[in-house]
């Protein structure tokens, strides 16, 4: 593998002048970690692309009261770099960002990190055996491009009549308004995910009136978060064996909820029977607690983990509305059956788009981008190679996320995969690899052939789990632990290498 560790000199055909080994885009745990474990390969030639100013990814972006992470800190953190001084069970927004800044400034990453540097298009140049990247800095060649751009960073919205006339606030939780007052307004919250779940109790107290717009119940089951004593933190900076004991415990539990989908669905009825017995304990009135009851099986979407979001619901303040939104008016919503509902303020709780920008502007060998692929179906080996895109990796790509298990070890089995990809490419002097078609073919009827019987597209529901067709949209169908193994080391036999 040629990786230039000087600039290149420009081409005849006016190339950019700035030649780089390899370029990450995005600086969140996927383009962090990246960064550390190359260069303890002794990969220097790197930058990392980030549109923001500052690192984090999800963690910077997303801001909303009561932001927090939904798997313990112990194990939503890097292995190689454990923290024994999280405050809580679960770790809050600034302080996940803050671990991300000190891991990142511990590992003299940031030196990598080119800030402001939106990428606007990544083209394969076949000629030449390398990327040209063109960014909102100005523009490069990679020999090696890893895409590590987070999924939870851009907003999705619901199509509603009207909403462009609606004369109050309206915002999204990822661009939440900390400016703008709640409070003794009418608020209107659209859509109950993970988000939605995590402000409302925050905001429930301050505003006069909570309209909360429900299409389809969440399960709700205990979080039992909790604030970490002084003892226990003085305990796991002195054991860290200790500290890997935790972590290792709270993976099995969180791999455990994999047994609904991977081995048996009748697993799910003692994660229901908690699902029922934290809603029969925090919501007092029948009515209401009849219309948060889930009509789908627990796992078909997200479970969610809250000992908040149901008690506030069941305050006099708020009103759980289930009739779908026919318009919104310059001051009120209106719904189907004509009722209307006078709000000073909009809020989505909507989610995130499924494919992030960066997917339309990796474009491949043959001219396509990967949201291109995407929309056709999703595809990718292992969530961390594309045919058609050579030199080409990525994190959490598709079939490269587990339902059962925390993102962050399945970034960090992406990490070894990818890392070793790039020292066989330096090893063996190779410029240009390739994924073969028939390997990528042969992972995805894999992939079908697992999902067919899971709670994703058995359980009755639909979510950002499956795509508008009904099929897997991309988790992968296995035990973490398999995919684990299966990354370990870098399978060269599945590509087509040259030099």
């Amino acid at each position: 593998m040629s990786i230039d560790t000087e600039t290149a000199v420009a081409e005849p055909d006016s190339a950019p002048s700035e030649h780089v080994g390899i370029a990450v885009v995005g600086a969140g745990f996927g383009g962090i970690g990246l960064a550390i474990k190359l260069r303890e390969a002794g990969f220097e030639d790197l930058v990392i692309l980030e549109r923001a100013e500052d690192l984090g990814g999800t963690w910077r972006a997303n801001t909303y009261p009561g932001c927090a992470c939904d798997v313990p800190s112990q194990l939503y953190s890097y292995s190689f770099a454990p923290n024994p001084d999280w405050s809580r069970t679960y770790g809050r927004q600034a302080e996940i960002l803050e671990y991300l800044r000190r891991v990142a400034a511990d590992h003299d990453v940031v030196r990598h990190i080119r800030f402001g540097a939106e990428l606007l298009d990544a083209r394969w140049d076949e000629a030449h055996s390398r990327w040209r990247v063109e960014t909102s800095r100005g523009a490069l060649t990679a020999d090696v491009l890893i895409s590590a751009a987070g999924i939870f960073a851009e907003a999705k919205y619901p199509e509603l009549p009207g909403l462009d006339r609606f004369a109050g606030k309206a915002f999204h939780s990822l661009h939440w308004d900390h400016d703008h007052d709640l409070t003794g307004e009418r608020v209107a919250v659209i859509g109950t995910g993970a988000s939605a779940v995590q402000f409302v109790p925050e905001i429930q107290p301050v505003v006069d009136r909570l309209l909360l717009f429900q299409r389809s119940a969440p399960w709700i089951v205990p979080r039992m978060d909790r604030r970490t004593l002084g003892l226990e933190r003085t305990l796991l900076r002195r054991i860290p064996l200790a500290q890997r004991a935790i972590r290792g415990g709270w993976y099995a539990a969180i791999e455990g909820f994999g047994l609904i989908s991977l081995v048996d669905r009748r697993f799910r009825h003692p994660y229901e029977a908690l699902g029922r017995l934290q809603l029969l304990r925090q919501v007092r009135d029948p009515a209401l607690r009849k219309t948060l009851t889930p009509d789908y099986v627990i796992g078909c979407k997200r479970a969610i983990f809250s000992d908040a979001y149901l008690p506030a619901l069941d305050q006099p303040n708020v009103e759980v509305v289930t009739d779908g939104i026919a318009e919104v008016r310059p001051h009120s919503i209106v719904l189907r059956d004509g009722t209307e509902h006078t709000v000073d303020t909009i809020i989505f709780g909507t989610g995130f788009t499924s494919i992030p920008s960066a997917y339309h502007r990796y474009i491949g060998r043959h001219g396509q981008s990967i949201a291109d692929l995407y929309h056709h179906e999703p595809q990718s080996y292992l969530g961390a190679a594309v045919a058609g895109f050579p030199n080409f990796f990525c994190t959490l790509g598709p079939f490269g996320a587990a339902g059962n298990q925390s993102a962050v070890y399945m970034i960090e089995s992406q990490i070894a995969y990818i890392v070793d990809a790039v020292k066989t490419m330096r090893d063996r002097g190779i410029d240009r690899i390739e994924l073969r078609p028939e390997v990528q073919d042969d992972f995805l009827d894999e992939m079908d052939r697992r999902s067919a019987d899971t709670v994703w597209l058995t359980g009755g529901c639909q979510s950002y789990y499956t795509t508008a067709d009904g099929r897997n949209a991309g988790l992968y169908p296995n035990w973490s632990f398999e995919y684990r193994r299966r990354t370990r080391r870098f399978d060269s036999d599945s590509y087509e290498m040259s030099r």
